[in-house]
Protein backbone atom coordinates (compact mmCIF):
# COMPACT_ATOMS: atom_id res chain seq x y z
CA UNK A 1 0.00 0.00 0.00
CA UNK A 2 1.32 3.25 -0.90
CA UNK A 3 2.47 5.37 2.11
CA UNK A 4 1.31 9.24 2.48
CA UNK A 5 4.26 11.34 1.60
CA UNK A 6 4.99 13.25 4.83
CA UNK A 7 7.09 16.72 4.96
CA UNK A 8 8.01 18.47 8.48
CA UNK A 9 6.37 22.31 7.46
CA UNK A 10 8.42 25.02 8.93
CA UNK A 11 5.48 27.08 9.04
CA UNK A 12 2.97 24.92 10.86
CA UNK A 13 6.57 23.44 13.55
CA UNK A 14 4.66 20.20 12.70
CA UNK A 15 4.88 16.87 10.35
CA UNK A 16 2.07 16.88 8.44
CA UNK A 17 0.78 14.43 4.81
CA UNK A 18 1.74 16.75 2.16
CA UNK A 19 -1.29 17.90 0.12
CA UNK A 20 -0.82 19.02 -3.15
CA UNK A 21 -2.72 21.67 -4.61
CA UNK A 22 -2.79 19.60 -7.68
CA UNK A 23 -2.40 16.02 -7.53
CA UNK A 24 -1.40 15.63 -11.13
CA UNK A 25 1.12 18.32 -11.09
CA UNK A 26 3.80 19.25 -8.07
CA UNK A 27 5.17 22.55 -7.69
CA UNK A 28 8.12 23.30 -6.29
CA UNK A 29 10.95 26.06 -5.35
CA UNK A 30 14.52 25.87 -3.74
CA UNK A 31 16.90 29.34 -3.38
CA UNK A 32 20.15 28.72 -5.34
CA UNK A 33 23.45 30.06 -5.61
CA UNK A 34 24.63 33.35 -5.23
CA UNK A 35 27.18 32.82 -8.53
CA UNK A 36 30.07 35.25 -7.34
CA UNK A 37 32.80 32.12 -6.36
CA UNK A 38 33.04 28.42 -5.99
CA UNK A 39 30.05 26.84 -3.70
CA UNK A 40 31.27 25.09 -0.43
CA UNK A 41 30.03 21.46 0.27
CA UNK A 42 27.50 23.21 3.00
CA UNK A 43 25.54 25.41 -0.18
CA UNK A 44 25.41 21.62 -1.75
CA UNK A 45 23.27 19.95 1.04
CA UNK A 46 19.98 21.92 -0.17
CA UNK A 47 20.76 20.73 -3.72
CA UNK A 48 21.13 16.81 -2.53
CA UNK A 49 18.18 16.74 -0.63
CA UNK A 50 15.72 18.73 -3.01
CA UNK A 51 16.99 16.40 -5.69
CA UNK A 52 16.31 13.48 -3.44
CA UNK A 53 13.05 15.36 -2.69
CA UNK A 54 12.15 15.96 -6.49
CA UNK A 55 13.36 12.08 -7.49
CA UNK A 56 10.61 11.02 -4.98
CA UNK A 57 7.55 13.08 -6.13
CA UNK A 58 8.20 12.39 -9.78
CA UNK A 59 8.20 8.90 -8.91
CA UNK A 60 5.20 9.36 -6.08
CA UNK A 61 2.96 11.92 -8.54
CA UNK A 62 4.46 12.03 -12.04
CA UNK A 63 4.71 15.45 -12.86
CA UNK A 64 7.08 18.17 -11.38
CA UNK A 65 7.91 21.27 -12.03
CA UNK A 66 11.38 22.20 -9.77
CA UNK A 67 12.59 25.89 -9.87
CA UNK A 68 16.01 26.46 -8.16
CA UNK A 69 17.64 30.44 -9.17
CA UNK A 70 20.48 32.06 -9.79
CA UNK A 71 21.11 34.97 -8.04
CA UNK A 72 23.29 36.85 -10.76
CA UNK A 73 23.06 40.52 -9.10
CA UNK A 74 24.31 40.96 -5.64
CA UNK A 75 26.57 43.33 -3.47
CA UNK A 76 28.56 40.35 -3.04
CA UNK A 77 29.34 39.86 -6.67
CA UNK A 78 29.57 43.57 -7.24
CA UNK A 79 32.19 43.36 -4.39
CA UNK A 80 34.24 40.51 -6.32
CA UNK A 81 34.21 42.33 -9.18
CA UNK A 82 35.79 45.19 -8.00
CA UNK A 83 37.97 43.30 -5.94
CA UNK A 84 39.05 41.21 -9.17
CA UNK A 85 38.52 43.66 -11.86
CA UNK A 86 36.62 41.15 -13.97
CA UNK A 87 33.11 42.24 -15.35
CA UNK A 88 30.37 41.27 -13.22
CA UNK A 89 28.66 39.00 -16.41
CA UNK A 90 32.20 37.28 -16.15
CA UNK A 91 32.13 36.33 -12.69
CA UNK A 92 28.37 35.37 -12.89
CA UNK A 93 28.51 33.34 -15.97
CA UNK A 94 32.08 31.92 -14.86
CA UNK A 95 31.21 30.75 -11.25
CA UNK A 96 27.05 29.67 -12.98
CA UNK A 97 28.72 27.14 -15.35
CA UNK A 98 30.81 26.19 -12.34
CA UNK A 99 28.12 25.24 -9.69
CA UNK A 100 25.93 23.10 -12.49
CA UNK A 101 29.26 20.97 -13.37
CA UNK A 102 29.73 20.70 -9.88
CA UNK A 103 26.44 19.75 -9.03
CA UNK A 104 25.51 17.53 -11.96
CA UNK A 105 29.37 15.38 -10.40
CA UNK A 106 27.17 15.35 -7.82
CA UNK A 107 24.16 13.19 -9.44
CA UNK A 108 22.04 15.93 -9.11
CA UNK A 109 19.43 16.26 -12.00
CA UNK A 110 19.61 19.98 -13.53
CA UNK A 111 16.13 21.95 -12.53
CA UNK A 112 13.18 22.23 -14.71
CA UNK A 113 13.55 25.70 -14.28
CA UNK A 114 16.66 27.73 -13.18
CA UNK A 115 15.53 31.62 -13.20
CA UNK A 116 18.27 33.98 -13.17
CA UNK A 117 17.70 37.37 -11.23
CA UNK A 118 18.51 39.59 -13.44
CA UNK A 119 16.00 38.15 -16.19
CA UNK A 120 13.16 39.68 -14.09
CA UNK A 121 13.54 42.92 -13.61
CA UNK A 122 10.48 44.09 -15.04
CA UNK A 123 8.44 41.63 -12.69
CA UNK A 124 10.07 43.15 -10.02
CA UNK A 125 9.43 46.64 -10.20
CA UNK A 126 5.83 45.53 -11.10
CA UNK A 127 5.93 43.40 -7.91
CA UNK A 128 7.19 46.66 -6.18
CA UNK A 129 5.10 49.46 -7.67
CA UNK A 130 2.28 46.95 -6.52
CA UNK A 131 3.38 47.18 -3.12
CA UNK A 132 3.50 51.34 -3.23
CA UNK A 133 0.20 50.96 -4.32
CA UNK A 134 -1.01 49.32 -1.64
CA UNK A 135 0.60 50.91 0.97
CA UNK A 136 2.69 48.08 2.01
CA UNK A 137 6.10 49.64 0.53
CA UNK A 138 7.18 52.89 0.52
CA UNK A 139 10.33 55.72 -0.97
CA UNK A 140 12.77 57.12 0.53
CA UNK A 141 15.95 58.73 -0.24
CA UNK A 142 16.19 56.50 -3.67
CA UNK A 143 15.27 53.56 -1.53
CA UNK A 144 11.81 51.54 -1.90
CA UNK A 145 11.23 49.57 1.44
CA UNK A 146 8.66 47.20 2.66
CA UNK A 147 7.40 48.64 5.58
CA UNK A 148 6.89 45.47 7.97
CA UNK A 149 3.80 47.18 10.41
CA UNK A 150 1.67 47.08 7.66
CA UNK A 151 1.24 43.78 7.41
CA UNK A 152 -0.63 42.09 10.41
CA UNK A 153 0.49 38.72 10.51
CA UNK A 154 4.27 39.07 9.67
CA UNK A 155 6.89 36.79 11.57
CA UNK A 156 4.35 33.58 11.51
CA UNK A 157 7.53 31.62 9.26
CA UNK A 158 10.23 32.48 11.94
CA UNK A 159 8.23 33.47 14.56
CA UNK A 160 9.52 36.80 14.88
CA UNK A 161 6.36 39.18 15.68
CA UNK A 162 7.37 43.11 14.75
CA UNK A 163 6.71 44.13 18.28
CA UNK A 164 9.81 41.81 18.86
CA UNK A 165 11.63 43.30 15.92
CA UNK A 166 10.90 46.64 16.89
CA UNK A 167 11.87 45.99 20.53
CA UNK A 168 15.04 44.46 19.86
CA UNK A 169 15.92 47.17 17.18
CA UNK A 170 19.04 49.13 17.14
CA UNK A 171 19.62 52.97 17.91
CA UNK A 172 21.52 53.67 14.61
CA UNK A 173 18.83 52.69 12.25
CA UNK A 174 19.08 53.97 8.58
CA UNK A 175 17.94 57.49 7.96
CA UNK A 176 15.44 56.36 4.90
CA UNK A 177 13.58 53.94 6.98
CA UNK A 178 10.30 54.74 8.96
CA UNK A 179 11.35 51.40 11.32
CA UNK A 180 14.15 49.58 11.86
CA UNK A 181 12.43 45.87 10.72
CA UNK A 182 11.50 47.66 7.09
CA UNK A 183 13.83 45.73 4.55
CA UNK A 184 14.59 46.98 0.72
CA UNK A 185 12.85 45.98 -2.33
CA UNK A 186 14.86 48.33 -4.21
CA UNK A 187 18.00 50.16 -3.79
CA UNK A 188 19.94 53.33 -5.87
CA UNK A 189 22.89 52.27 -7.70
CA UNK A 190 26.08 54.72 -8.36
CA UNK A 191 26.85 55.14 -11.98
CA UNK A 192 29.88 52.54 -11.29
CA UNK A 193 27.38 49.58 -10.39
CA UNK A 194 24.77 47.59 -12.37
CA UNK A 195 21.53 49.08 -12.00
CA UNK A 196 18.09 49.40 -14.32
CA UNK A 197 15.45 52.61 -14.52
CA UNK A 198 12.94 52.50 -12.83
CA UNK A 199 9.55 55.13 -11.15
CA UNK A 200 12.44 55.77 -8.27
CA UNK A 201 15.47 56.14 -10.67
CA UNK A 202 18.41 54.24 -11.89
CA UNK A 203 18.62 50.97 -8.94
CA UNK A 204 18.82 47.26 -8.45
CA UNK A 205 17.00 44.78 -6.78
CA UNK A 206 16.82 43.62 -3.12
CA UNK A 207 17.97 39.86 -2.49
CA UNK A 208 13.98 39.43 -1.09
CA UNK A 209 12.48 41.13 -4.21
CA UNK A 210 13.88 38.66 -6.85
CA UNK A 211 12.65 35.13 -5.55
CA UNK A 212 8.84 36.51 -5.08
CA UNK A 213 8.97 37.54 -8.40
CA UNK A 214 10.47 34.49 -10.05
CA UNK A 215 8.17 32.23 -7.90
CA UNK A 216 5.37 34.09 -9.71
CA UNK A 217 6.32 34.79 -13.26
CA UNK A 218 7.84 30.65 -13.31
CA UNK A 219 5.43 28.80 -10.95
CA UNK A 220 2.19 30.80 -10.10
CA UNK A 221 0.54 32.69 -7.13
CA UNK A 222 0.78 29.85 -5.01
CA UNK A 223 2.83 27.14 -5.04
CA UNK A 224 3.49 23.14 -3.50
CA UNK A 225 7.03 23.35 -1.76
CA UNK A 226 9.50 26.65 -0.55
CA UNK A 227 13.02 24.61 -0.01
CA UNK A 228 16.06 26.33 1.36
CA UNK A 229 18.34 26.22 4.00
CA UNK A 230 17.94 26.79 7.24
CA UNK A 231 19.38 29.90 7.33
CA UNK A 232 16.94 31.56 4.89
CA UNK A 233 14.16 31.27 7.47
CA UNK A 234 14.62 34.92 8.58
CA UNK A 235 14.85 37.25 7.00
CA UNK A 236 14.86 35.64 3.29
CA UNK A 237 12.05 33.46 3.58
CA UNK A 238 9.76 35.71 6.23
CA UNK A 239 10.38 38.43 3.67
CA UNK A 240 9.28 36.42 0.42
CA UNK A 241 6.14 35.88 1.95
CA UNK A 242 5.52 39.38 3.17
CA UNK A 243 6.21 40.58 0.00
CA UNK A 244 3.70 38.06 -1.72
CA UNK A 245 1.31 37.96 0.78
CA UNK A 246 1.34 41.38 0.22
CA UNK A 247 1.06 41.35 -2.98
CA UNK A 248 -1.66 39.28 -3.89
CA UNK A 249 -3.89 39.59 -1.56
CA UNK A 250 -3.15 37.32 1.29
CA UNK A 251 -2.99 34.64 -0.89
CA UNK A 252 -0.20 32.25 0.54
CA UNK A 253 3.33 31.99 -1.26
CA UNK A 254 3.74 28.41 -0.82
CA UNK A 255 1.81 25.61 1.26
CA UNK A 256 4.81 23.71 2.43
CA UNK A 257 8.03 25.23 3.63
CA UNK A 258 10.99 22.87 4.49
CA UNK A 259 14.51 23.86 5.69
CA UNK A 260 17.40 21.21 5.28
CA UNK A 261 20.07 21.69 8.46
CA UNK A 262 23.28 22.70 8.87
CA UNK A 263 26.55 21.03 7.75
CA UNK A 264 29.35 21.62 10.40
CA UNK A 265 32.97 21.14 11.39
CA UNK A 266 33.14 19.96 14.56
CA UNK A 267 30.05 20.81 15.54
CA UNK A 268 30.42 24.15 14.11
CA UNK A 269 28.69 25.55 10.96
CA UNK A 270 30.22 25.88 7.70
CA UNK A 271 30.78 28.70 6.15
CA UNK A 272 32.75 31.51 4.25
CA UNK A 273 32.91 33.84 7.21
CA UNK A 274 34.34 31.28 9.50
CA UNK A 275 36.91 29.90 7.05
CA UNK A 276 36.31 26.40 7.71
CA UNK A 277 34.88 25.83 4.53
CA UNK A 278 35.87 23.68 1.35
CA UNK A 279 34.60 23.72 -1.63
CA UNK A 280 32.89 21.11 -3.75
CA UNK A 281 35.21 21.68 -6.87
CA UNK A 282 38.24 20.88 -4.49
CA UNK A 283 36.79 18.11 -2.99
CA UNK A 284 35.79 16.96 -6.39
CA UNK A 285 39.39 17.13 -7.50
CA UNK A 286 40.37 14.71 -4.62
CA UNK A 287 38.11 12.27 -5.16
CA UNK A 288 37.76 12.32 -9.02
CA UNK A 289 34.83 10.77 -10.63
CA UNK A 290 33.40 9.86 -7.16
CA UNK A 291 30.85 12.79 -6.66
CA UNK A 292 27.85 10.33 -5.77
CA UNK A 293 30.59 9.05 -2.25
CA UNK A 294 30.12 13.21 -1.39
CA UNK A 295 26.54 12.70 -2.13
CA UNK A 296 26.27 9.79 0.29
CA UNK A 297 27.94 11.19 2.80
CA UNK A 298 25.61 14.39 2.60
CA UNK A 299 22.35 11.82 3.41
CA UNK A 300 23.83 10.09 6.17
CA UNK A 301 21.76 12.41 8.71
CA UNK A 302 18.26 13.48 8.15
CA UNK A 303 18.02 16.52 6.52
CA UNK A 304 16.28 18.93 9.15
CA UNK A 305 19.81 17.48 11.80
CA UNK A 306 23.30 18.95 11.19
CA UNK A 307 25.49 16.63 9.53
CA UNK A 308 29.00 16.85 10.37
CA UNK A 309 31.75 16.92 7.11
CA UNK A 310 34.80 14.85 7.46
CA UNK A 311 36.88 13.45 4.32
CA UNK A 312 36.57 10.58 6.37
CA UNK A 313 32.48 9.89 6.01
CA UNK A 314 33.55 10.53 2.05
CA UNK A 315 36.02 7.70 1.92
CA UNK A 316 33.55 5.54 4.03
CA UNK A 317 30.06 6.12 1.02
CA UNK A 318 32.92 5.20 -1.19
CA UNK A 319 33.75 1.97 0.19
CA UNK A 320 30.15 1.71 0.60
CA UNK A 321 29.07 2.20 -3.23
CA UNK A 322 32.07 0.08 -3.78
CA UNK A 323 30.49 -2.84 -2.65
CA UNK A 324 27.13 -1.68 -4.46
CA UNK A 325 28.52 -1.88 -7.50
CA UNK A 326 30.13 -5.45 -7.28
CA UNK A 327 27.29 -6.56 -6.25
CA UNK A 328 25.19 -4.52 -9.06
CA UNK A 329 27.54 -5.60 -11.92
CA UNK A 330 25.67 -5.35 -15.35
CA UNK A 331 22.43 -5.38 -13.68
CA UNK A 332 19.21 -3.19 -14.99
CA UNK A 333 17.00 -1.48 -12.02
CA UNK A 334 14.03 -3.04 -11.51
CA UNK A 335 11.49 -1.28 -9.21
CA UNK A 336 12.75 0.48 -5.84
CA UNK A 337 12.28 -0.78 -2.41
CA UNK A 338 8.77 -0.03 -1.03
CA UNK A 339 10.99 -0.04 2.48
CA UNK A 340 13.26 2.70 0.56
CA UNK A 341 10.34 4.63 -0.67
CA UNK A 342 8.75 4.43 2.68
CA UNK A 343 11.49 5.78 4.42
CA UNK A 344 11.68 8.44 1.84
CA UNK A 345 8.08 9.47 2.44
CA UNK A 346 8.49 9.91 6.05
CA UNK A 347 10.41 13.18 5.94
CA UNK A 348 12.78 12.01 3.21
CA UNK A 349 14.62 9.62 6.07
CA UNK A 350 17.43 8.94 4.12
CA UNK A 351 19.33 7.70 6.90
CA UNK A 352 16.40 4.95 7.11
CA UNK A 353 16.46 4.83 3.34
CA UNK A 354 20.52 3.72 3.17
CA UNK A 355 19.65 0.98 6.28
CA UNK A 356 17.12 -0.54 4.32
CA UNK A 357 19.29 -0.67 1.13
CA UNK A 358 22.11 -2.21 3.22
CA UNK A 359 19.59 -4.68 3.98
CA UNK A 360 18.71 -4.97 0.18
CA UNK A 361 22.53 -5.67 -0.12
CA UNK A 362 22.45 -8.51 2.18
CA UNK A 363 19.59 -10.43 0.51
CA UNK A 364 21.03 -9.69 -3.36
CA UNK A 365 24.42 -11.73 -2.67
CA UNK A 366 22.16 -14.60 -2.26
CA UNK A 367 19.56 -13.47 -4.91
CA UNK A 368 19.53 -11.99 -8.88
CA UNK A 369 16.26 -10.33 -8.17
CA UNK A 370 17.27 -8.34 -5.60
CA UNK A 371 20.12 -6.91 -7.10
CA UNK A 372 17.87 -5.35 -9.63
CA UNK A 373 15.41 -4.25 -6.80
CA UNK A 374 18.93 -2.75 -4.78
CA UNK A 375 19.62 -0.81 -7.70
CA UNK A 376 16.48 0.74 -8.33
CA UNK A 377 16.07 1.99 -4.62
CA UNK A 378 19.61 3.76 -4.45
CA UNK A 379 19.14 5.43 -7.76
CA UNK A 380 16.12 6.77 -5.58
CA UNK A 381 18.39 8.46 -3.43
CA UNK A 382 20.54 9.11 -6.47
CA UNK A 383 23.27 6.32 -5.88
CA UNK A 384 24.40 3.87 -8.43
CA UNK A 385 23.74 5.95 -11.37
CA UNK A 386 27.55 5.03 -12.85
CA UNK A 387 27.95 1.49 -14.45
CA UNK A 388 30.47 -0.93 -13.37
CA UNK A 389 33.17 0.49 -15.37
CA UNK A 390 32.43 4.13 -15.22
CA UNK A 391 32.48 4.18 -11.37
CA UNK A 392 35.91 1.85 -11.51
CA UNK A 393 37.38 3.94 -14.34
CA UNK A 394 37.66 0.83 -16.38
CA UNK A 395 39.47 1.23 -19.68
CA UNK A 396 37.62 -0.04 -22.77
CA UNK A 397 38.58 0.05 -26.71
CA UNK A 398 36.21 1.28 -29.09
CA UNK A 399 34.73 -2.67 -29.31
CA UNK A 400 34.04 -2.70 -26.11
CA UNK A 401 36.67 -4.96 -24.90
CA UNK A 402 38.34 -3.76 -21.20
CA UNK A 403 41.78 -2.21 -21.49
CA UNK A 404 42.65 -2.08 -18.07
CA UNK A 405 41.13 -1.12 -14.60
CA UNK A 406 42.08 1.31 -11.59
CA UNK A 407 39.97 -1.56 -9.29
CA UNK A 408 41.77 -3.81 -6.99
CA UNK A 409 41.10 -7.27 -7.17
CA UNK A 410 42.23 -10.07 -5.41
CA UNK A 411 44.03 -11.34 -8.25
CA UNK A 412 45.43 -8.46 -9.49
CA UNK A 413 48.42 -8.82 -10.99
CA UNK A 414 52.28 -7.07 -9.28
CA UNK A 415 52.52 -4.58 -12.13
CA UNK A 416 48.89 -3.38 -10.93
CA UNK A 417 49.10 -3.13 -7.68
CA UNK A 418 53.33 -1.37 -7.85
CA UNK A 419 51.57 1.18 -10.05
CA UNK A 420 49.22 2.29 -7.77
CA UNK A 421 52.15 2.21 -4.93
CA UNK A 422 53.91 4.47 -6.93
CA UNK A 423 50.81 6.98 -7.65
CA UNK A 424 50.55 6.87 -3.75
CA UNK A 425 53.61 7.70 -3.49
CA UNK A 426 53.44 10.58 -5.57
CA UNK A 427 50.26 11.87 -4.12
CA UNK A 428 51.75 12.16 -0.42
CA UNK A 429 54.93 13.62 -2.88
CA UNK A 430 52.56 16.45 -3.61
CA UNK A 431 50.41 16.76 -0.14
CA UNK A 432 47.81 15.04 -1.59
CA UNK A 433 46.95 12.58 1.39
CA UNK A 434 43.45 12.37 0.33
CA UNK A 435 44.51 10.77 -3.13
CA UNK A 436 47.13 8.50 -1.25
CA UNK A 437 44.68 7.70 1.74
CA UNK A 438 41.95 6.76 -0.90
CA UNK A 439 44.65 4.44 -2.23
CA UNK A 440 45.31 2.98 0.73
CA UNK A 441 41.70 2.42 1.72
CA UNK A 442 41.40 0.91 -1.96
CA UNK A 443 43.89 -1.61 -1.70
CA UNK A 444 43.02 -2.59 2.11
CA UNK A 445 39.42 -3.20 1.23
CA UNK A 446 40.44 -5.98 -1.45
CA UNK A 447 42.99 -7.38 0.90
CA UNK A 448 46.13 -5.64 0.41
CA UNK A 449 48.32 -4.84 3.34
CA UNK A 450 50.83 -1.68 2.12
CA UNK A 451 53.61 -1.64 4.68
CA UNK A 452 55.74 1.97 4.64
CA UNK A 453 59.39 1.67 5.58
CA UNK A 454 61.32 4.64 7.34
CA UNK A 455 63.54 5.18 3.79
CA UNK A 456 60.37 6.77 2.32
CA UNK A 457 59.75 2.88 0.70
CA UNK A 458 56.43 0.74 0.52
CA UNK A 459 56.03 -2.91 0.00
CA UNK A 460 53.40 -4.82 -0.12
CA UNK A 461 51.68 -8.22 0.99
CA UNK A 462 48.08 -9.62 0.18
CA UNK A 463 45.72 -10.55 3.93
Amino acid sequence: MLSKLKIYNTLTNKKEEFKPIDPNHITMYVCGPTVYDFAHVGNARPVVVFDTLARLLRHDYGKLTYARNITDIDDKIIEASQQTGEDISVITEKFTKHYEEDMTQLNAEMPDIIPKATDYIDEMIELISDLVEKGHAYEAEGHVLFHVSSMDDYGELSGRSVADLLAGARVDVASYKKEAPDFVLWKPSTDDQPGWDSPWGRGRPGWHTECSAMIKKELGTTIDIHGGGLDLIFPHHENEIAQSKCSHDGAALANHWMHNGYLTVNGEKMSKSLGNFVTVHELLEEFPGKGEAIRMALLTAQYRQPVDFSRSGILQAKKQIDNWQRLTKGVNPSVPSEKVLNALRDDLNTPKAIMELHQLAKKAKENDEEKSILKASAQMLGLLNLNYNEWFDVLTSEDGSTLGTIEISPARDKEGIERLIKERTEAKKNKNFARADLIRDELDAEFIKLLDHPDGTTTWERR
